[in-house]
């Protein structure tokens, strides 16, 4: 109950990415977020690898305002955090296709404490005008609390970190 307490308080930001629980179960779920900018695919996509330490939220990473981020967005690259001695990784990056998807495993924030695996895909379609990005986080394990309650936070979660990404473009 404290983890989804925790994770409730941390959602006080407002968001306009639209968040979706797609499917849940005892083994886990899929949550979606979606947002549209008026901005390159190319651009949205540098912003994504390169500055991600100046637009994802510090009250989601280990260390806040100490720690730094970094994406090596390479096949085997890590998503991590450093904060002098102490460093994490969030998530092992396993695909890369610039412009197009980025695909992330591991467990973000409570849930690598947990011992969950997840699979999570950065999707990029664009139009003339427009790139939509589409965030899709698949989880699967075990917890004796199942995931019901938990989906619907983590989806909120990362609707307030891909909000974090369209904030930093649209005032760029």
């Amino acid at each position: 109950m404290k983890l989804f307490a925790l994770l409730a308080v941390l959602l006080s930001a407002t968001c306009i990415a639209k968040s979706e629980v797609v499917a849940v179960s005892d083994s886990g779920f899929i949550v979606t977020n979606k947002v549209s900018i008026d901005a390159p695919a190319d651009i949205v996509w540098q912003a994504l690898i390169n500055d991600i330490d100046k637009w994802w939220p510090k009250s989601h990473t280990w260390w806040g305002e100490q720690g730094q981020l970094t994406l090596d967005a390479n096949a085997g690259g890590c998503f991590c955090e450093v904060s002098q001695a102490r460093s994490a990784q969030h998530m092992q990056i396993i695909f890369v296709d610039p412009e197009k998807l980025l695909r992330m495993t591991g467990g973000l924030g409570p849930l690598q404490g947990m011992g969950v695996f997840g699979s999570l895909d950065w999707a990029f379609t664009t139009t003339e005008t427009s790139t939509q990005i589409t965030l899709t986080y698949r989880v699967q394990g075990f917890t004796p609390d199942g995931f019901a309650k938990l989906a619907p936070i983590v989806a909120q979660v990362q609707g307030l970190q891909l909000q974090g990404l369209v904030n930093y473009l649209n005032n760029d």
